[in-house]
């Protein structure tokens, strides 16, 4: 059942960058609707495989998984509307192939191997979705010039808190050969 949540996230991904790119392919409240359907899904696949005992490794990297795949399809798709750097999906795809793989090889653990930065990303990269999205409701076209600049100085922030992501986990194996 949470894996089906998880799913719906997945079947969002194409259509919710498509709107992003072009604002004339979708209603404003529709596509901050799909937006909101995504998190609530990414929300609570988690807690309803904890309560049904049914939480996995493999379900958890299929949620991360699929959470990487929507926020880095849609945040390129800002970049071709010239409201993110390009450069920033390029780096969470370069914080999630580490994240994989230091948590699996490196690391040897059988799950994802959370960090405290890493964790808060995932969850601030669905923030200049939500006010992409929201901008465009009829009731903010007025202000829609200055939500784009706050995406726009958002997402530098995501850049810059990727960066020291990607650094931190880079520097993690040299901790934990200290203690």
């Amino acid at each position: 059942m949470a894996n089906l949540l998880t799913a719906v996230r997945l079947l969002l991904v194409i259509p919710v960058a498509l709107a992003i790119a072009n604002a004339q392919l979708m209603m404003s409240w529709l596509l901050l609707a799909l937006i909101l359907i995504a998190i609530a899904s990414d929300y609570f696949d988690g807690k309803l495989a904890r309560a049904l005992h049914t939480a996995s490794a493999r379900g958890m990297l299929f949620d991360h998984g699929t959470d990487f795949v929507f926020v880095t399809t849609a945040l390129f798709a800002l970049s071709t509307i010239d409201l993110a750097p390009p450069l920033l999906p390029l780096l969470i795809a370069v914080a999630f192939s580490q994240y994989v793989l230091d948590s699996y090889f490196l690391f040897k653990q059988k799950q994802l191997r959370m960090s405290f930065l890493g964790r808060w990303n995932g969850i601030l990269y669905f923030v200049p979705i939500v006010f992409l999205a929201t901008s465009r409701l009829p009731l903010l076209e007025d202000r829609q010039d200055l939500l784009n600049t706050a995406i726009i100085y958002f997402n530098y922030i995501l850049v810059v808190s990727t960066l020291a992501s990607i650094f931190d986990r880079a520097i993690a194996p040299l901790r934990a050969s200290e203690n």
